[in-house]
């Protein structure tokens, strides 16, 4: 039984990385500097990475950093605002609530927190920067 509880979040960890990749290559989209296909794939590694590093940045406000936390909490937990058993719908939840939350973050803590903290390419970070709803003269 246990196993099957494994493979249940993997695969549900699966296919929000696909979702969520879905959404910053369709932001990515019509940008002058193209996206290859291996920045495509690292986007969502790299987006956990920027969480991570976010939520352990001392000079991050304190809400931002909380709602980081959140956002991990609430990947983590099975309960989800629209279920995950919907097809589509049930898994696009959660690229949602990633994407609000990096909006969020970008607008609270600037986007120089988010240029510090990116581990990835600079087409991955325009896109990102463009889901986040950064104009181009915002921040680095």
């Amino acid at each position: 039984m246990w196993w099957q509880i494994l493979i249940s979040i993997l695969g549900g960890l699966f296919l929000l990385w696909l979702v969520l990749l879905a959404l910053l290559w369709a932001a990515a989209r019509g940008q002058p500097d193209a996206m290859t296909l291996r920045d495509a794939l690292r986007l969502v590694p790299d987006v956990i990475r920027l969480v991570r590093r976010l939520a352990a940045d001392k000079s991050v406000p304190r809400g931002v950093r909380i709602g980081l936390f959140a956002l991990l909490i609430y990947l983590l937990l099975p309960i989800d605002l629209i279920p995950d058993f919907i097809p589509v719908i049930g898994y696009a939840d959660d690229a949602i609530v990633v994407a609000v939350v990096l909006r969020f973050v970008t607008h609270h803590a600037g986007a120089a927190a988010l240029d510090k903290h990116w581990p990835g390419s600079e087409q991955g970070l325009h896109a990102l920067r463009t889901l986040a709803g950064l104009s181009k003269d915002e921040g680095g």
